[in-house]
């Protein structure tokens, strides 16, 4: 069996230099590494991944839980067609203003639909004129909410479409049996639960801080 190894800082650095990164979401990181909430924005490595996923499953229609300075975001709307379209799901009028500016600056801001609303109203909405239709989600948002925001993403999702879920390794508290605060029960429980799933394939991935990818059967 192949011995895995923990991602060191050196190891780190080495995945973020190959990873492929424009010079408008490397001017957001370093803005938004500034911050004290910066731990909540994803690498260049992770925003890659989004990237090659949405262009490689063809999608058209997206949807984020969780957007904070639009790293992600970014990400996967420069990998839309002109004509696709990401809603993002937010509640911070502040962090998104800094979103906006990078997402014009790099010419995708017609392909985002910002909604600044509790997420579950919003995919609620959306159901209504979407369920079945969307063809990526991704999830980043409060981890206590997380399994809601599973059930209400795979709703809205065609056969075929992706599921990608941020933190789902939790810094390595999920696997510490000692450990039991709503955010890693929450987590620990979904994992469980998407590994159960008869409606979907899955995969959890050692990417970043740990991303479940789900496809819906």
């Amino acid at each position: 069996m192949t011995r895995r190894f923990a991602a060191s800082d050196a190891i780190e650095n080495y995945v973020w230099a190959h990873s492929r990164e424009g010079n408008v979401a490397a001017r957001l990181r370093e803005e938004t590494a500034k911050l004290p909430q910066a731990g909540m924005q994803i690498g260049p490595d992770q925003a890659a991944f989004l990237a090659l996923l949405v262009r490689a499953i063809g999608a058209r229609r997206c949807i984020e839980i969780g957007t904070f300075t639009g790293m992600s975001a970014l990400a996967v709307a420069s990998a839309l067609p002109a004509d696709g379209k990401l809603v993002c799901c937010d509640i911070s009028e502040e962090w998104t203003a800094i979103a906006r500016r990078y997402w014009s600056e790099a010419g995708v801001a017609a392909r985002i639909d910002l909604r600044i609303a509790p997420a579950l109203d919003t995919l609620r909405d959306l159901a209504t004129s979407q369920r079945g239709q969307i063809d990526f989600a991704f999830i980043d948002a409060d981890k206590a909410r997380y399994g809601d925001y599973y059930e209400a993403c795979l709703d809205l999702l065609r056969p075929g479409g992706v599921i990608a879920l941020d933190n789902m390794l939790w810094s390595g508290k999920v696997a510490d049996a000692h450990v039991h605060d709503a955010d890693t029960d929450a987590i620990r429980a979904l994992n469980a639960k998407i590994h159960a799933d008869a409606r979907v394939d899955a995969s959890l991935l050692t990417l970043g801080d740990g991303v479940m990818l789900v496809r819906k059967r």
